[in-house]
């Protein structure tokens, strides 16, 4: 038990350890969904503070399962007696992940059902995502023949407070783990990430 910190929609870390969250999968931290009027928001990134702002300045523990290929621990967290993973899928933050869990899938039914979060537009679930798919003119999925990249400028904040932004293919872009919780961020494009505030690594 202790202070988490918010890595994604549904990764935690609490005093070193990472916690993936079992039975729920949030949109990636770059993905881009559609809202009730047709308009691209980022989801991912909706999800992650959304759980960060639920979570605040609690403490959380976490039922551990099992160990994931990335090394994290795969488990159920919770804030007080509100299971967070539950709570995810319930407003909509997230989807039930069927493909190792039907535990929440109730709670996607009635997320659905009520238009919450993701459920109010278009969007495509994150497994598919992750495969390259997504989503195209009148809210379909389309897979395009290469990877957009798109949103996928990683807004970084040193130790020191500078707010440094790492491209793809630069040398600190694949250690560089975003973290919501500390006021992090993706961008788009430079021209947003440095309107934002933030500058371009020196490497």
């Amino acid at each position: 038990m202790g202070r988490a910190s918010v890595i994604d929609g549904d990764t935690i870390e609490i005093r070193g350890t990472r916690f993936r969250l079992q039975g729920v999968d949030t949109p990636e931290s770059a993905q881009l969904c559609k809202d009730a009027f047709g308009r691209d928001y980022r989801c991912g990134q909706t999800a992650a503070l959304a759980l960060a702002d639920k979570i605040g300045q609690g403490n959380v523990s976490c039922a551990p399962i099992t160990t994931d290929r990335y090394g994290r621990t795969v488990a159920v967290c919770f804030l007080g007696q509100l299971d967070l993973n539950r709570w995810l899928v319930e407003q909509g933050f997230g989807m039930a992940y069927r493909k190792y869990s039907t535990a929440y899938v109730p709670q996607e039914e009635e997320a659905k059902a009520a238009k919450r979060g993701i459920w109010q537009g278009a969007f495509t679930p994150p497994w598919d995502w992750r495969k390259g798919d997504r989503i195209g003119p009148e809210g379909l999925v389309v897979r395009p023949e290469h990877k957009t990249g798109a949103c996928d400028i990683k807004g970084n904040i040193s130790r020191k407070g500078d707010r440094i932004y790492h491209l793809p293919g630069t040398r600190a872009y694949e250690k560089t783990v975003i973290d919501v919780s500390h006021g992090e961020r993706m961008f788009c494009s430079e021209a947003e990430a440095q309107s934002a505030g933030w500058r371009r690594a020196r490497r």
